[in-house]
């Protein structure tokens, strides 16, 4: 493989790029792979969702980008995880955070798990995720996740950021390190007597020849299902959002800035609420049939308040779903064309790492052992469905663990049947008091995430017992205001979010 043409920018080709550029184009290796992007000046990137997961952190550093180079470019700032109030109903439940983890946490964390067993069984102890993990009260605190002296371990965090500026920001950084950009629409692409993509054509630079090909169109698909006609698979019968508006909304320069995504249930869906260096990201996932694009955007904006009145809203329109295949011939979808999960854990940028990274090291097995290309393509689809399958279960058991009664939209997302095997078994073991650590332990190569996170998602929408009884002495137990005296000490390690941006400003001139 000797030549790789990437179709379509956006944050999704430009991080593939940026990738195949490191593992085969990069000093000695430059020689042996030429990496071509084709984007048009005509068509946007839809830029859903300003959030990642730790997982970018390990972009970065495998790029060997640092914070001061790219985050002040493309406003970002800090995430010590997710809010998610309104999901729940229930009486001390109505609010819970999805933390990130760290080795800080050990004992609280390790206290609240067991504290939640507990409550599972009947046994009134508290396991309300919120007062165990430290990136919970550095959330509290507008607290940034960089400690003022190097630990001896690291701290997950992830990133808020601008979309489109940290594409830009990719861009100009591969194009400088060799990669070959191409402004020009494809107009249509040929495929050769054995069904692979031979030739792309282009309105100006003629006929595009590569060995293999990246379909980074977006939701167009344009590679990946128009010429190669590959099955996707819709989640639409578990995940009923299907649109998005999109509002943003000033921040307030004097006061500090949260280091964590909000992601509040609204009559519909949910709202997203994300804190960059100049602006507040906004939008509201719905699904159409339940209310109307009209309605959305008037309920966004009274959730938001005044400091969106003149911004402009943006519709997107969502295909929630995956591919079959990923890897179908001489091909590789990357990013909305292989398929789209709704941002509520804001999973889309390390989906798009995860594929890239995956497919790098299969082929690498296919240039070992030519002959072992057709078993490299399967096990490399199969783990990026399996990543797909994962994150989608845990999507949906925010939808199946909600306690709203206050539209049809939310009594039929607690309804719904059609859920995985693997997800119900998850809940059944959680709601039967069995042995909730076996059950994830025997799913855990089929579940994207670690045990903490489903504590926590369980955990923290209420799903216990109504009728407790109190501990007694055979009850090892924490007590609540332990762990919070031990995260609140924790936090004390750790600068302001805002000086800490204002230092990374500052290294960045």
């Amino acid at each position: 493989m000797k030549r790789i043409l990437i179709v379509g920018g956006g944050t999704a080709g430009w991080m593939t790029a940026s990738l195949l550029q490191h593992a085969w184009a990069q000093g000695e290796k430059a020689k042996n792979v030429n990496i071509s992007l084709i984007e048009s000046s005509d068509i946007g990137t839809i830029g859903v969702g300003e959030g990642s997961t730790p997982y970018l952190k390990h972009f970065f550093k495998k790029l060997g980008i640092p914070e001061h180079e790219w985050m002040p470019q493309c406003n970002a700032t800090y995430k010590t995880g997710i809010a998610f109030p309104n999901w729940s109903t229930k009486p001390g439940y109505d609010s819970y955070f999805h933390p990130f983890f760290s080795q800080l946490d050990i004992q609280t964390g390790e206290a609240f798990m067991q504290n939640a067993c507990l409550r599972r069984r009947g046994i009134d102890v508290d396991a309300h995720p919120d007062h165990y993990w430290t990136s919970t009260h550095l959330a509290k605190l507008c607290r940034s996740p960089i400690a003022e002296k190097a630990l001896p371990f690291d701290v997950d965090y992830g990133y808020h950021f601008d979309s489109g500026l940290l594409g830009s920001f990719l861009k100009q950084r591969a194009i400088k390190l060799g990669v070959q950009h191409i402004v020009d629409t494809v107009t249509r692409v040929e495929t050769d007597a054995h069904g692979n993509i031979g030739k792309i054509h282009s309105n100006q630079s003629g006929p595009l020849v590569a060995d293999f090909f990246i379909d980074c169109s977006g939701f167009q698909a344009l590679l990946i299902e128009k010429t190669l006609s590959t099955d996707f698979i819709s989640f639409a019968d578990n995940l009923f959002n299907d649109r998005a508006v999109a509002i943003a909304s000033d921040i307030n320069n004097e006061a500090p800035i949260p280091s964590h995504t909000q992601s509040e249930a609204l009559s519909n869906g949910w709202r997203w609420k994300i804190p960059l260096t100049n602006r507040y990201g906004n939008g509201y996932v719905y699904c159409s049939s339940s209310i109307s694009d009209e309605q959305a955007e008037q309920e966004l904006r009274t959730s938001i308040g005044t400091s969106a009145n003149n911004n402009e809203a943006r519709f997107i329109k969502m295909r929630v779903g995956r591919r079959t295949k990923h890897w179908q011939k001489n091909c590789l979808a990357v990013g909305l064309s292989q398929g789209f999960i709704e941002p509520l854990e804001a999973t889309a940028l390390a989906l798009i790492q995860l594929t890239v990274e995956k497919f790098i090291q299969h082929y690498e097995q296919v240039k070992e052992k030519p002959e072992a290309l057709s078993k490299q393509q399967d096990n490399f689809n199969q783990s990026i469905n399996a990543f797909f399958e994962g994150i989608r279960d845990y999507i949906v058991c925010h939808y199946k663990t909600n306690s709203r009664s206050d539209s049809v939209y939310w009594r039929e997302n607690r309804d719904n049947t059609p859920i995985s095997s693997r997800l119900h078994a998850i809940i059944d073991s959680w709601h039967q008091g069995t042995d909730f650590e076996a059950t994830l332990t025997e799913f855990a190569r089929e579940t994207f995430y670690f045990r903490p996170s489903w504590y926590c998602l369980l955990a923290g929408t209420g799903q216990f017992p109504e009728h407790l009884h109190p501990p007694t002495q055979e009850h090892a137990y924490s007590l609540a205001e332990n762990a919070d005296a031990i995260c609140s000490n924790n936090c004390n390690r750790f600068r302001s979010h805002k000086e800490q941006l204002q230092t990374l400003e500052k290294f960045s001139r």
